[in-house]
C-alpha cells in the first residue's frame, strides 16, 4: 500500500541519502524494532538509552514512510476534546491522558535537543478556533475542563481574535507547551544518533512472520531468521504483523507547503500552530524557512489517489482556506501531497503487549498526535520490557473496553 502520493517537502530539507553502517546480524537482540520511521525511531532511541541491544529492519528505506508525510504539528490536545474524552472514559482516565501528552512533548524536546543535527524543534503555541458560531459552547466547555485541570489556557473571545490575527472567529481557544519540527530531520537524526551508538539497520527486510520460541521471538524475512528477546512492531499505518485486525480505520488527507513568503512574523502573530472545531479539520504552521504547512480535506478512502489532477484541486482549496485567514500574504502552493492517516475507533493510540503473546509489543500511535503517541509509547514499551509497574499502560493497551482484541491465529 502507498502511503502517500505527490510533491512532498520534507524530504527537500535534508541530505538525501542516509548513511547507516552496515553491520552483520547478532545472534540475538535484546530487541527488535519493526519499522523505520517516527514510531520506530523514537522507540529504538529509548531502549537504546537504557543499554538494550536493539536492531531495527523496515521493509523499504528508514524515514521514508508516513513521516515524510506528517505535517509536523506537536500538540497535546488531541482530535477528541478533553470534556468529550472525560464522558467516553471517565474524568480521571481522560485528565490523565492528556497530561501524558503534554509530559511526551517534554521528552520529545529532550530528545531533539540530545541529537547531533538540527530538527528544528520549536515550542509553540496552538490556536484553536470555533469554525462556527454553535461551536462556541463547544470551546466553552473545553476551556472549562482544561483550565480547571491545570492546563495553561486562555479563551478568546471573537473580538479578541481579530485584534490578534487577521481573521475573526467565533471564539478561540489559546493554549500553550505545543511545538512544531521537521519530522524527516527528527526521524533521520535519531537514526543517525543510534548508528553512532552500535544500533543495527536492516533496510529492504520485510518481516514475513513472528514465531514465537520459549526464551524470545524468531523474526522471519527473506533474507533471513533474526532472534530477539521482544518484538515491537512500530510500522505506521502499515498493517502491522501479528494483528490481524488493528482496530483502526484508515483514511486519507491532503497537505500542501507553499513558497517562502514575505512579511510572515507581522501577519502571524507568534507563528502559532492553528487549527480549528470542523470536522474533518484545516490545520496549518510555518517552517523555518518562512513557508506555510497546511492540511486537511480529509476523505473517508483508504487510499493515496494516484491523480496529480484530484491533487491539484485539493491543493488549490486549501490554498484558498490559508487565503481566508491571511489576505495580506502572497500565497503560493509549491508542494502537494496527499497521504494515508489511521484513526482508532475510540480516539487512542494502540500501544502495549499483545494480549496472547507477552514479548510481542505494538506501538501503533493512530490519530492527529501520532508523533507525541510515538513519544509516550516509546517510554511505555521501555517500561513494560523492563518489568516497571506502569498504570499509564492500561490506557492505551490494544484489548481493551470498546475494541476487539486482535486475532492472532495467522501469526503463530
Amino acid at each position: 500500500m502507498d502511503l502517500y502520493y505527490g510533491t512532498l517537502y520534507w524530504n527537500t530539507t535534508g541530505a538525501s541519502v542516509l548513511r547507516l553502517t552496515q553491520r552483520e546480524p547478532a545472534s540475538r537482540y535484546d530487541a527488535i524494532v519493526v519499522g523505520g520511521g517516527m514510531s520506530g525511531a523514537l522507540t529504538a532511541y529509548t531502549l537504546a538509552e537504557e543499554g538494550l541491544k536493539v536492531a531495527v529492519m523496515d521493509k523499504g528505506a528508514m524515514a521514508c514512510g508516513s513521516s515524510l508525510a506528517n505535517t509536523g504539528l506537536i500538540q497535546y490536545s488531541n482530535d477528541i476534546m478533553l470534556h468529550q474524552l472525560m464522558q467516553q472514559i471517565g474524568e480521571t482516565k481522560a485528565v490523565q491522558f492528556y497530561r501524558m501528552c503534554v509530559k511526551a512533548i517534554d521528552r520529545l524536546e529532550q530528545v531533539a535537543r540530545s541529537l547531533h543535527e538540527p530538527t528544528d524543534f520549536i515550542r509553540r503555541a496552538s490556536l484553536y478556533f470555533a469554525s462556527v458560531d454553535p461551536d462556541v459552547e463547544l470551546l466553552q466547555k473545553e476551556f472549562q475542563a482544561l483550565h480547571e485541570n491545570g492546563f495553561p489556557v486562555d479563551y478568546l473571545t471573537a473580538d479578541e481574535v481579530s485584534r490578534r490575527y487577521p481573521f475573526r472567529k467565533p471564539a478561540a481557544l489559546l493554549t500553550y507547551g505545543d511545538a512544531e519540527l521537521n519530522p524527516f530531520r527528527f526521524v533521520r537524526a535519531i537514526l543517525t544518533y543510534l548508528d553512532q551508538k552500535g544500533v543495527h539497520f536492516f533496510e529492504g527486510t520485510e518481516v514475513t512472520s513472528l514465531e514465537d520460541r520459549p526464551d524470545g521471538i524468531s523474526v522471519h524475512t527473506p533474507q533471513g531468521i533474526f532472534t530477539a528477546e521482544n518484538v515491537i512492531v512500530t510500522t505506521g499505518y502499515s498493517q502491522p504483523p501479528g494483528l490481524e485486525e488493528s482496530g483502526v480505520d484508515l483514511n486519507r488527507s491532503y497537505a500542501v507547503a507553499t513558497r517562502p513568503l514575505e512579511n510572515l512574523e507581522a501577519a502571524w502573530k507568534d507563528r502559532v500552530l492553528i487549527w480549528e472545531t470542523r470536522r474533518p479539520y484545516f490545520y496549518l504552521r510555518t517552517t523555518m524557512d518562512g513557508r506555510i504547512v497546511a492540511g486537511g480535506l480529509d476523505e473517508d478512502k483508504p487510499e493515496v489517489p494516484h491523480n496529480k489532477e484530484l491533487i491539484a484541486r485539493r491543493a488549490e482549496a486549501l490554498k484558498q482556506e490559508l487565503v481566508s485567514l491571511f489576505p495580506m500574504l502572497d500565497i503560493q502552493i509549491e508542494y502537494a501531497w496527499a497521504a494515508v492517516f489511521g484513526e482508532s475507533r475510540d480516539n487512542l493510540p494502540f500501544i502495549g503487549q499483545h494480549p496472547e503473546r507477552k514479548r510481542l509489543y505494538y506501538l501503533l500511535g493512530y490519530g492527529g498526535n501520532g508523533t507525541v503517541y510515538s513519544t509516550l509509547g516509546s517510554e511505555i514499551i521501555r517500561d513494560l520490557i523492563l518489568g516497571k509497574s506502569d498504570a499509564k499502560a492500561e490506557l492505551v493497551k490494544l484489548a481493551r473496553p470498546g475494541r476487539t482484541a486482535p486475532d492472532t491465529a495467522a501469526s503463530r
